[in-house]
């Protein structure tokens, strides 16, 4: 087929995308089960077949992607960024509200949410990629590198904020590792840790003094029932940790899940516990080794890329994905509290799979040109040979 023909760049990562779809139908297959009585009049093929859409969507996308020309990325996140900043100023205000949360934008027509954080996120690591690759010859002055990158981090981070504590979170310490790994001067990224670690002092003190109302009440909710440890308050966490201790070595196999029942979200926020309870750990490390393979892979692709823009991107794109996944996973075995993100390319959802799509077709653009860059060396290098033997034979 043509599609198979034209699919370019890493092909362990197209496996490893392959085997966690894989992963994500069968777990969301399983996991659906009280939503089709709920909804759906027991037919539990729909939330399937929808999910099976979706993923075929995502996969779509992140083909699509990965035929882009990487650098163009770098003119596209401008554009993006400017879309982005106002659609994030837009949700924090008129957006569909749902656990005192406005993270939805939902579209006229069609009825389908938007996830504006989910754009936003990608947009910036682009964007920032492009800025640490443009600024590498002044990137330890705090003028004319620092302030102009961190300008945008904190504009999207603080947007998003409000709405979404732990994805502001993670896109921040995303940010920082990319400057980090950017050669921005140490002094810079302690001192603005420090502001940030006195500033989440006072957060959590005015934090504790909170009412329970509003969105300062849900996150004081989480980190209290977190703390406490006591099983009324820590239902999902508990009914979690049940479906991880009663999978054993090779789980109850698919399908046979008794968790879906009780945990609130089993094809979201702890599908990883469902995973471990079908598949046992087995299963469990399978999963696990995935997102390792991915960050492997992701750093090979790092080393290997034509540019320094290249570079920052995949290395943004990749450990944003990772980092996203094992927060996911933490949450599953009580290592972290609930925090709401989606295990990438496992999770149900809609515009967090197409997403991570995207931003694993980028992964993949960078490969495809580091491939191309490879293969010119080594034609340049055989043609090299042939002519110094064709001299030597003279």
């Amino acid at each position: 087929m043509k599609f198979f023909r034209d699919i370019k760049g890493d092909k362990v990562i197209w496996s490893v995308v392959i085997i966690l779809s894989i992963f994500s139908l069968l777990a969301v297959y399983s996991s659906t089960g009280t939503l089709a009585y709920r909804y759906q009049q027991g037919n539990t093929e729909y939330y399937l077949v929808k999910h099976f859409i979706i993923l075929l969507l995502g996969l779509g996308l992140m083909y699509v992607a990965h035929l882009v020309k990487y650098t163009y990325y770098s003119r596209i996140s401008q554009l993006a960024m400017i879309v982005a900043v106002p659609l994030l100023m837009f949700t924090l205000f008129t957006g569909t509200n749902v656990n005192e949360a406005s993270r939805w934008l939902t579209l006229p027509v069609i009825n389908l949410t938007f996830q504006s954080s989910d754009f936003a996120k990608l947009a910036l690591i682009i964007y920032v990629a492009r800025l640490l690759s443009k600024k590498q010859d002044q990137i330890k002055d705090f003028k004319s590198a620092f302030i102009p990158i961190m300008v945008p981090i904190l504009i999207v981070c603080g947007l998003i904020l409000p709405a979404n504590f732990s994805t502001a979170a993670a896109l921040f310490t995303t940010s920082m590792v990319m400057l980090f790994i950017g050669r921005i001067n140490l002094k810079f990224i302690f001192a603005l840790l420090g502001i940030a670690i006195v500033l989440m002092g006072i957060f959590v003190f005015i934090l504790m003094h909170s009412t329970n109302q509003g969105r300062l009440g849900t996150w004081r909710n989480r980190i209290e029932n977190f703390s406490s440890g006591e099983k009324v308050e820590n239902f999902q966490v508990e009914q979690g940790k049940i479906a991880i201790a009663t999978g054993g070595i090779i789980g109850k196999l698919p399908g046979n899940s008794t968790q879906r029942n009780f945990l609130p979200h089993p094809y979201s926020d702890f599908i990883y516990a469902i995973i471990v309870e079908e598949y046992g750990l087995i299963g469990a490390i399978v999963v696990v080794l995935m997102y390792l393979i991915l960050l492997f892979r992701g750093v090979r692709i790092v080393s290997r890329s034509p540019g320094t823009f290249g570079a920052f991107l995949t290395f943004g794109c990749c450990f944003s994905l990772v980092f996203q996944a094992f927060i996911n996973m933490a949450v599953a075995v009580n290592i972290l509290p609930v925090t709401g993100q989606p295990l990438p390319m496992v999770s149900m959802g809609g515009t967090s799979i197409w997403f991570t799509g995207i931003t694993i077709g980028i992964m993949l653009s960078v490969s495809k040109e580091s491939d191309k860059e490879q293969a010119k060396s080594l034609e340049g290098d055989a043609k090299n040979i042939v002519e110094e033997k064709s001299k030597q034979q003279v």
